[in-house]
């Protein structure tokens, strides 16, 4: 007969309930944090804002999410265009509405403005500018709007080919712009 070993009891540790508290405070953290997008509203922490439909063609583009890139990017494949809208809230970012524009610009050369005018936008002045420039030697035009309101920047651009192209994304962009409303809170 062989000897009996005699195994330690091993411990019957429930698991269940740290995975489920593990599942729900990622269900929480999901559901709560983070940006969301829903066509029309944005809502990330304290920022908040509605755009318009840009229309037919544009196509949504995921933007890395560290802080580098905007808060909602546009493609329009068969125009070669490129719509962005990005806020930031921040009472540092008090600065003239030139040199956030000026900003915005760091990378182009050749730099030609067509216009650069204030204007009314959600019940502030913002600064609209239209201009030609080089992107790595390539000739685009663009059209980009800076508002700041309640403590938060909001950039909202276009980029595309001169000429027919950017005319056509211009009237979609135009329908985003006209659509646009502040709902932030100041931080």
């Amino acid at each position: 007969m062989r000897p009996v070993r005699h195994r330690p009891k091993r411990c019957r540790c429930y698991s269940a309930p740290p995975v489920r508290i593990r599942a729900v405070t990622l269900l929480v953290l999901v559901g709560c944090g983070g940006a969301r997008f829903d066509g029309r509203s944005y809502r990330d922490g304290d920022v908040a804002y509605e755009v318009g439909a840009l229309g037919e063609g544009w196509q949504r583009v995921e933007v890395d999410g560290n802080g580098a890139g905007a808060d909602l990017a546009w493609s329009h494949p068969s125009l070669a265009a490129v719509a962005h809208v990005e806020a930031r809230c921040d009472p540092a970012l008090d600065v003239p509405l030139d040199a956030l524009t000026n900003h915005l610009l760091v990378g182009f050369t050749d730099r030609r403005d067509e216009v650069r005018e204030r204007i009314p936008m959600d019940g502030r002045e913002a600064l609209r500018t239209h201009l030609r420039a080089r992107l790595d030697g390539v000739e685009r035009e663009l059209l980009l709007v800076v508002l700041k309101k309640d403590g938060c920047v909001y950039d909202l651009g276009l980029v595309a080919p001169p000429g027919t192209a950017f005319a056509r994304a211009r009237s979609d962009f135009e329908r985003l712009l006209g659509g646009f409303r502040a709902r932030s809170r100041p931080p």
